[in-house]
C-alpha cells in the first residue's frame, strides 16, 4: 500500500472510532431526543444537546419509555429532573463602562475562561487536556476558527500560556480524531471549520520562535491529510469529501460534512427547512452541514439568487477563503521541512502551494468584477455573489498588485458602510448577509490591505470598525458577536438564534486593532 492510501484508511478509521466512542445526544436518547427537539420546550435546540445527564443514559431511557405514554406525563419536567439544563452563567458578569474597553476585555478573558477538568462523564462536551477560552453566550465550548481571532487579543494581553494551551487542545484533537472538529462537542465530530491551525502556529511562533512550526509538524500534516483525503484518486470534475479535482486537473477544496442527517443542535429548523427543498433530503442536510463547516451559517453565498435556504448547494462551491487557508497550510508544512533542513520535502509542499495559488487565481479571479469569487465546480463558472471572502487572497499575498488595487477599490466603493465592511450585498435575513458585519472578516480585510500598502483604506476601515464596537459598548456595556454596519443604530439580526454577547473573536480583533491604531489611547 502507498503512504497516501494508508493515511486515508487510517483517517477513515479514526473517524469511525471517534463517532463510535463519542455518542451524540440523539444516539444516547433515541425518541426522547426527537420529542424534546421538536416540542419547543426549549426555544434553542442547542439547550438540550448541551444539557448534562444526571445519571446513566440507559436508566434515563428506561424511565422515559415507561412513563412517556402515561396520562399527565410532562416532558419538560422529565428533562429538568434528569438533566442539568444549561442556563445563564452563575454570577452574571456586569460591565463597568467607566473603566474603559481595554479593562472590559481583560476582565472578559476571565469570564470566558473554562477549566478542562470539569467535564461530566455523560456530557456531550469533548474532554480536553488544557484549559481554554469560549466565545460566550450560547457557545459554551471551544470553536475552531473563532479561536484564532480570540488569540489575536490574547496575544495583545500577553496571555501566551492560554494560547499555548488552546493550540495544545487543537493538536490533541488532530491526534485523537484525525482533524479539528467544528467545536468541542460530540455532535460536531462529523465536520471541521475553516483550517486556521497553521495560522495559530504562526501566532505562537511570534512569542516562542519558529521551532514551534517544527514541533507541530505532525499535526499540520495530519490536518492536511484530512482536508485532502481521497484527492489522489479523483478524475477531473469529481469530488470526494473535502477535495475536488477541477476541470484542468488541479485539486482544490470545498466544505463537507460526514453526516447527511439534521444537525442535532438545530434539529427542528433543519427538519422544517427540509420540507421546502426540492433536493434529496440527505443532500439538503449535507449542504446545510457543509455551510456550518464554513462558519458562514448561513448566507446567500451558498444559495441560488433567490436567497432561500432550501436552495442551498454548499458542496458544489469551491470557496476562495478555504483554499487560501489551505495554501497557507501547505506553506507552513513546507516551512517546517525547511527548518529541518529537508529540502526535498520542502520543495514538495512548496510546489503544492504554488499550484494551488495558480488555481485560486485561475478559478476565483473575476476581471469583470475586480474581485475574487467562489467557483461553482458543477456549473463550471464563478458564483454570482460578491462576498467579503474575496479579501482572503490579499491576506495570503496571492493577489498581484493590480488585482489587489481592484479589490481595494471595490472594498471602498461597495463594501464599506458607515459601521464597517458589510459581508454581502444581499438582504436575505440570513446572519452572514447584509446588513451584518463580523470581526474576523474586518481583520482579514485590514491585514490584507496592509500587505499591499493600502494603508489609508486599511486605517479607515479599522477606525470605522473600532467606533462601531465602542458605540455599542458605551450604549450597552457589551461586545457583540456581529454588528449592523448599514444602520449603526439598529442591532444586528438574522440567523438561528438571538444576538450573542461576549464575544471571543470580537474582543480579540478589537484589542488587536486598538493596539495597532490607538496604542496609547482608551
Amino acid at each position: 500500500m502507498t503512504r497516501k492510501l494508508l493515511l486515508s484508511l487510517s483517517l477513515i478509521i479514526l473517524f469511525i472510532v471517534a463517532r463510535a466512542q463519542n455518542h451524540t445526544p440523539r444516539q444516547l436518547f433515541p425518541g426522547l431526543f426527537e420529542a424534546v427537539q421538536l416540542s419547543d420546550i426549549f426555544p434553542d435546540n442547542k439547550t438540550f444537546v448541551d444539557a448534562t445527564p444526571l445519571r446513566d443514559p440507559v436508566l434515563i431511557m428506561k424511565d422515559y419509555n415507561q412513563q412517556k405514554d402515561k396520562p399527565g406525563f410532562d416532558l419538560k419536567q422529565f428533562v429538568v429532573a434528569n438533566f442539568n439544563v444549561p442556563g445563564p452563567p452563575k454570577g452574571i458578569f456586569k460591565s463597568d463602562i467607566t473603566t474603559g474597553i481595554r479593562k472590559h476585555i481583560d476582565t472578559l478573558w476571565q469570564v470566558l475562561y473554562r477549566r478542562h477538568d470539569t467535564v461530566s462523564k455523560y456530557s456531550s462536551l469533548l474532554p480536553m487536556p488544557n484549559d481554554f477560552i469560549i466565545p460566550g453566550g450560547r457557545f459554551r465550548e471551544t470553536y475552531y476558527w473563532d479561536s484564532y481571532f480570540t488569540m489575536l487579543g490574547l496575544q495583545e494581553s500577553h496571555k501566551t500560556e492560554i494560547i499555548h494551551n488552546m493550540i495544545g487542545n487543537f493538536a490533541y484533537m488532530i491526534d485523537k480524531y484525525g482533524f479539528i472538529p467544528n467545536g468541542t462537542r460530540t455532535y460536531y465530530l462529523t465536520r471541521s471549520q475553516p483550517p486556521f491551525f497553521s495560522m495559530m502556529i504562526d501566532l505562537l511562533a511570534k512569542d516562542e520562535g519558529e521551532q514551534v512550526i517544527v514541533k507541530y509538524q505532525p499535526e499540520l500534516l495530519k490536518e492536511y491529510d484530512f482536508w485532502m483525503m481521497g484527492a489522489g484518486k479523483l478524475q477531473p470534475n469529481q469530488a470526494y469529501r473535502n477535495s475536488v479535482r477541477m476541470p484542468g486537473g488541479e485539486i482544490l477544496n470545498r466544505y463537507w460534512d460526514e453526516s447527511d442527517k439534521p444537525r442535532e443542535e438545530s434539529f427542528k429548523k433543519d427538519v422544517d427547512a427540509a420540507k421546502l427543498t426540492k433536493e434529496k433530503e440527505g443532500d439538503f442536510y449535507r449542504n446545510i452541514r457543509a455551510a456550518a463547516e464554513s462558519g458562514w451559517d448561513f448566507s446567500t453565498r451558498w444559495m441560488d439568487t433567490t436567497g432561500k435556504l432550501q436552495t442551498i448547494r454548499t458542496t458544489f462551491i469551491i470557496p476562495v477563503d478555504l483554499n487560501c487557508l489551505m495554501y497557507h497550510l501547505e506553506l507552513s508544512i513546507a516551512k517546517s521541512y525547511q527548518l529541518q533542513g529537508n529540502s526535498a520535502k520542502y520543495k514538495v509542499y512548496l510546489d503544492k502551494a504554488l499550484l494551488r495559488k495558480k488555481a485560486i487565481i485561475k478559478y476565483s479571479w473575476s476581471e469583470k468584477n475586480g474581485w475574487f469569487m467562489d467557483y461553482d465546480w458543477k456549473e463550471k463558472h464563478t458564483t454570482p455573489q460578491q462576498t467579503l471572502a474575496g479579501v482572503f487572497p490579499l491576506e495570503f499575498n496571492i493577489a498581484d498588485t493590480k488585482q489587489a488595487a481592484k479589490v481595494a477599490a471595490n472594498l471602498k466603493s461597495k463594501f464599506l458602510k458607515p459601521g464597517g465592511l458589510v459581508t454581502t450585498f444581499s438582504r436575505s435575513g440570513q446572519q452572514w448577509d447584509s446588513p451584518n458585519a463580523w470581526a474576523p472578516l474586518q481583520y482579514i480585510a485590514i491585514d490584507g490591505l496592509n500587505n499591499y500598502h493600502q494603508t489609508k483604506l486599511a486605517g479607515d476601515i479599522a477606525q470605522t470598525w473600532i467606533q462601531t464596537n465602542l458605540k455599542v459598548f458605551n450604549d450597552t456595556g457589551k461586545l457583540m458577536e456581529k454588528y449592523n454596519v448599514v444602520d449603526t443604530d439598529v442591532k444586528a439580526g438574522g440567523g438561528e438564534y438571538p444576538l450573542q454577547d461576549g464575544f471571543g473573536w470580537t474582543n480579540g480583533v478589537l484589542l488587536n486593532l486598538l493596539d495597532r491604531y490607538y496604542p496609547s489611547q482608551l
